[in-house]
């Protein structure tokens, strides 16, 4: 896709409203910040305008109204300024005389971080950006700014005024984390052959989605499936789950998935991998199980070594490996092997690797191997609508957005 990067903007001077996404687990006990990741992942871009003289104006949210972890900016703007080195200043307010007047008073390299603003009720509205352009928010702080800058990959899938209003008012650009993200992720849609996909976790819905997309477009040589989504498929395939396994499915609403899975595996034969064995929560006990001895009474918890071992070499002996979600319960120790053993395989791959979804991206960081993935995406929704072949609201709007 065409988009313009900071490569392209001339920053000196200017006033730069920049849309990033550091929306952070936050303990609810103690109201703190859990894990800073995407504080960090924005650094880059704020450094790199900072330093060539921009006057920084950072937008950003945190949870939404009425939700435990809604809160002010004011703990992350503190974690950006310690973990980045950059003097980083906090205003509780986004449209309002003292943030107007904040504005106007910066000076170049200054950072300013304006309040929450999911505090403003239009940032709820999901519109087109020509319509968004029209909301106060964007009327207003737009008449301030010079360019916009978009960092925010994880709302990316998001048709919001902050996210894609000011496309329409300003010259507008990607920052350096976005681009990361549309480039790696792009890799995983025009991949170098073989490419083998690998789905797990809980999001059945979002795998199969994904799945579809791959497998009918022939982006994928393979899928392998783990976690929930490899149920689905046993379950399709033929084999009996059992019942606590079924209600598991039933639970999250996911027994319609069934007979999606049902008809790649006709329209597919012999590209969907899988689990020939099983890991089961026997009272607390990890017991491996062959597929041909199923059903079982207990939970289906990790994929079997048989399974683990045949994933790997296939991971080995791809040259575009893409992973989203865990192969298990990898929190608890008995059955963490399948999600650990495959995140090493992709360590090792000489392909190009790409892993998404929260939960992986914790199981790599909890074994250190993380930094030797090629691409490690920070968008969950965004992530998987991109990989689902999905239309992503911020990167249409860098089409349509104003030059400059």
């Amino acid at each position: 896709m065409n988009f313009r990067t900071l490569d392209q903007a001339k920053v000196e001077g200017k006033t730069v409203l920049v849309r990033v996404d550091i929306n952070s687990p936050i303990d609810p006990e103690t109201g703190k910040i859990t894990d800073d990741t995407r504080i960090r992942e924005c650094i880059p871009t704020l450094k790199e305008l900072s330093e060539k003289g921009a006057k920084v104006v950072v937008l950003a949210h945190q949870g939404r109204p009425g939700d435990e972890d809604f809160t002010t900016l004011e703990m992350h703007a503190k974690r950006l300024e310690e973990i980045s080195g950059l003097h980083v200043k906090y205003i509780p307010d986004i449209l309002g005389p003292s943030a107007q007047e904040a504005i106007k008073k910066m000076g170049q390299g200054e950072i300013l971080i304006l309040e929450n603003v999911r505090f403003c009720a239009e940032e709820s509205l999901s519109k087109p950006p020509k319509e968004l352009a029209k909301t106060y928010l964007v009327r207003e702080l737009s008449k301030l700014a010079d360019i916009y800058v978009n960092d925010a990959f994880a709302a990316a899938h998001r048709s919001q005024p902050s996210l894609v209003g000011f496309g329409v008012k300003l010259p507008t650009f990607a920052g350096r984390l976005m681009e990361r993200e549309i480039r790696g992720l792009s890799r995983a849609l025009s991949p170098e052959r073989p490419c083998v996909y690998v789905l797990g976790g809980v999001k059945v819905d979002d795998s199969v989605k994904i799945a579809e997309n791959v497998l009918n477009r022939d982006i994928a040589d393979e899928v392998l499936t783990g976690g929930l989504v490899s149920l689905v498929f046993l379950e399709a395939a033929g084999f009996q789950i059992g019942d606590i396994n079924l209600h598991a499915l039933a639970e999250r609403g996911f027994r319609k998935e069934i007979e999606r899975a049902k008809k790649l595996l006709e329209n597919h034969p012999g590209k969907i991998g899988i689990p020939m064995d099983v890991v089961v929560d026997a009272r607390g006990k990890g017991k491996t199980l062959d597929v041909k001895r199923l059903p079982t009474e207990f939970p289906i918890c990790d994929i079997g070594p048989k399974t683990v071992e045949a994933y790997s070499k296939k991971i080995l002996n791809a040259r575009t490996v893409v992973a989203n979600g865990p192969m298990g319960v990898f929190e608890k120790k008995q059955f963490s092997r399948g999600t650990f053993e495959i995140l090493r395989a992709m360590a090792r791959s000489d392909g190009f690797t790409i892993i998404g979804g929260g939960h992986l991206v914790a199981a790599a960081q909890s074994i250190g191997v993380a930094d030797k993935i090629k691409h490690v995406s920070t968008g969950g929704g965004a992530c998987i609508s991109f990989l689902a072949g999905e239309k992503l609201p911020v990167l249409e709007m860098f089409e349509i957005a104003k030059g400059g």
